[in-house]
Parts: structure tokens; sequence; C-alpha cells
């Protein structure tokens, strides 16, 4: 009987084992696990704990923020070179892991709470950016600002 209750509190909950970090599953991967995948196993996270009234637009946004800044950390004061190296370091590398994750939770977490296709945001995103940057004119280069730019002029000329 005990057995028979684990595989259906299992069934009700199929998030439960990734959750539990259950040897038996496969881990994750972002190649075979869908955006859709982890929008399912935030929400069942958030429900499971009954955080739907604390999980406004405002709050979420306020936390994806605060978790992006923690993300920030990890790199700040370091040089670009040095930066790079985080992924050599297997603990660093762990820790800012650890941060992505959270921000990736809380946009999740946002884009069920607003009911936004992140997909889709993402594709109609990626359309403007083609026409705002063509590939032509900004190919190796960051913007007008950018001292190689053709026809750059500083402001302090």
């Amino acid at each position: 009987m005990q057995r028979r209750y684990a595989l259906l509190v299992q069934f009700r909950n199929p998030f439960n084992n990734i959750m539990h970090k259950d040897a038996s599953q496969p881990p994750l991967t972002d190649s075979t696990t869908s955006l859709a995948e982890l929008r399912r196993i935030m929400e069942e996270f958030v429900r499971a704990r009954s955080w739907e009234p604390f999980h406004t637009p405002k709050n979420l946004s306020m936390a994806l923020a605060i978790e992006a800044a923690e993300l920030m950390e990890h790199f700040q004061w370091l040089t670009s070179e040095q930066a790079e190296q985080v992924k050599a370091d297997p603990i660093r590398c762990a820790a800012v892991a650890d941060e992505l994750a959270d921000v990736l939770c809380y946009v999740m977490a946002l884009a069920n709470r607003l009911g936004i296709d992140l997909s889709a945001a993402v594709q109609a995103k990626m359309v403007k950016n083609a026409e705002k940057y063509p590939i032509e004119q900004f190919r190796g280069f960051f913007g007008p600002e950018d001292p190689r730019w053709p026809g750059y002029s500083s402001s302090e000329d």
C-alpha cells in the first residue's frame, strides 16, 4: 500500500523527482528540456507552496532585478579576462549558475503570471533587433559609439 501511495504522489506531482534530486531520473539539460517544461516546473513549485498571492508582477520584477544584481556581484571588479576565467573554476561557475537559475526562475514566474509566451516574445524582439542592427552595418561593431565605427566622431572632438 505504501508503494502504491508513493507512486500516486509521484504521478500527481511529476516534478517531485526533479525538485528532490531523484538519482533514477536523468538530469535536465538544455538540449532535452523545453522551455514549456521548465515553466511547468516553476509553476508547480509556486503552486505547491501557495506563493501565488506573493508573486505579483511588481514583486516578481523586483526579485528579478535583485537576482540579476546578485549575478553581477560575481563579476564586479573583475577585468574582462578574469571574468572569462570564471568558467574554468568549478566552484565559481556553480555559484554563477545558481544566480542564473534564480534569474531564469523569476523570468519564468513573471511570464507565467502575466501569460506571456516567452518564445514568441524572444522571436518578436529578435525581429526588432535585426531591423535595428542590420548585419551589414553592425558586424564587428558594438554600435556608433565604437571608436572603430565608420564615421565615428568622439563627443570630445
